[in-house]
């Protein structure tokens, strides 16, 4: 089924234009790689996904309704984006794992945010750890589960394993692996080889044009 149709979608900053012409289908349950040179518009694409940016032209289409007949805080609650460098907000981590809750407007379930610690080798000291202690795989973890301590219908990752050790990337590979399983559609942008790989299908878009895109895997 498709969850996502992106229609003639352009976008330009005075006279700049940074995406021209995009058309693209994302199924249910995608693992959709966006990749391509610096400059090339992957991340403008994401954040008008994302609602954080507004078209200059074109249509996004998600569940069969245009993304502006959405509720902006109930759109970014099924549409998920998380940013390169890893934002973190308030003092602490319990700070932003208590937030997910708050938006929806829920009481702090301490069991179920253990658990997803443990999703990403951490332990139960780390919900009263200040942000300020965390190394950087250790920010890009945290800001993760507040993505996802509610799965979202499509999780959007600008380029989150940049910058991070063998291990801590392993250990975000395995935890999208575990959401995808889950039933999330994932559109990520990445230039890993590896990432590349676990991909049902990848788009190259190049100044701000999409070049091609590759056969669904199976």
């Amino acid at each position: 089924m498709t969850l996502l149709c992106i229609n003639d979608l352009s976008y330009q900053v005075d006279t700049q234009k940074i995406l021209s012409h995009i058309d693209l289908q994302v199924e249910e349950n995608d693992w959709l790689m966006i990749t391509g040179p610096s400059g090339g518009g992957k991340s403008t694409l994401l954040k008008l996904i994302a609602s954080l940016l507004t078209p200059t032209s074109g249509s996004i289409i998600y569940q069969n309704k245009n993304q502006k007949e959405y509720e902006t805080t109930t759109y970014r609650k099924e549409v998920s984006y998380c940013f390169q460098n890893p934002t973190l907000f308030g003092e602490t981590v319990y700070d932003n794992l208590l937030f997910p809750f708050t938006i929806r407007e829920l009481p702090y379930d301490e069991v179920k945010v253990k658990h997803a610690l443990q999703l990403v080798a951490l332990t139960d000291d780390f919900i009263t750890k200040k942000i300020t202690e965390l190394s950087g795989g250790e920010r890009q973890r945290i800001a993760l589960l507040r993505n996802l301590l509610f799965l979202p219908k499509i999780l959007l990752l600008d380029e989150v394993t940049v910058g991070l050790d063998s291990e801590n990337k392993q250990i975000v590979h395995d935890l999208l692996e575990q959401v995808h399983q889950q039933g999330v559609t994932i559109l990520q942008i990445s230039h890993d080889t590896e990432e590349l790989a676990t991909a049902t299908h990848t788009i190259f878009l190049q100044e701000g044009g999409l070049l091609n895109e590759s056969t669904r895997r199976q």
